[in-house]
């Protein structure tokens, strides 16, 4: 991964140095190539920068972001028009927020675009690189979550004297079942192996 350069000169690059968002654009580029997991769309991801400017401009004017709800208030901006527009533009104009240079730092999925592709040099993985490897590792990690909080809710409860012991040990065991076969395995296994094989061993037999 590349890191913000002085000089820099794309939208995104230039609102990252204006907010002191440093940690930004490894995020961004985390998020649009998957490496944390699930891809991130660009639009989504435009919104999200978004929204992290303004609790950046809250944060500079001494509001804090738990007084105001920021996906809101960004909602209602991006409206433009409207009294929920209206609403907002004059709630952070009395906390000396100047909407208008705000609203103007905000950015479009095509700035993100450019922001990853010229100043980060990133790019997707092919769209069979990995594929496989990478749903199951998704996969396997809701998994770790689920039994997290499966066991953090048997802790809590036998804390409470509402179960008569926190020790159980937590399966999560996520399987898939062939409806022509019956084979029964764990999705992980299935994806890695590309299948079951009964689709492939019926037309051997046909032939």
């Amino acid at each position: 991964m590349t890191t913000e350069a002085s000089g820099t000169n794309t939208k995104v690059a230039r609102v990252i140095r204006e907010y002191d968002l440093d940690d930004m654009g490894a995020n961004l580029e985390a998020a649009w190539t998957g490496e944390a997991g699930e891809r991130t769309s660009l639009r989504d991801l435009a919104d999200e920068f978004n929204e992290v400017v303004l609790e950046a401009a809250l944060r500079e004017v001494g509001v804090s972001s738990l007084s105001v709800d920021v996906s809101s208030t960004y909602e209602a901006l991006r409206g433009e028009s409207g009294s929920s527009a209206t609403r907002a533009r004059r709630r952070l104009e009395r906390e000396g927020i100047d909407v208008d240079e705000l609203t103007g730092d905000f950015v479009t999925h095509q700035a993100i675009h450019t922001y990853l592709t010229q100043e980060r040099e990133a790019s997707l993985p092919a769209a069979d690189d990995n594929m496989a490897d990478r749903k199951v590792e998704t996969i396997e990690k809701l998994q770790g979550r689920v039994s997290a909080v499966a066991e953090s809710a048997i802790s809590s409860l036998a804390n409470a004297e509402e179960l008569d012991r926190g020790d159980y040990d937590v399966l999560v065991d996520v399987r898939a079942v062939c409806p022509n076969c019956g084979t029964d395995a764990p999705v992980g296994e299935l994806i890695r192996r590309g299948g079951c094989g009964c689709t492939s061993e019926a037309e051997t037999d046909d032939e």
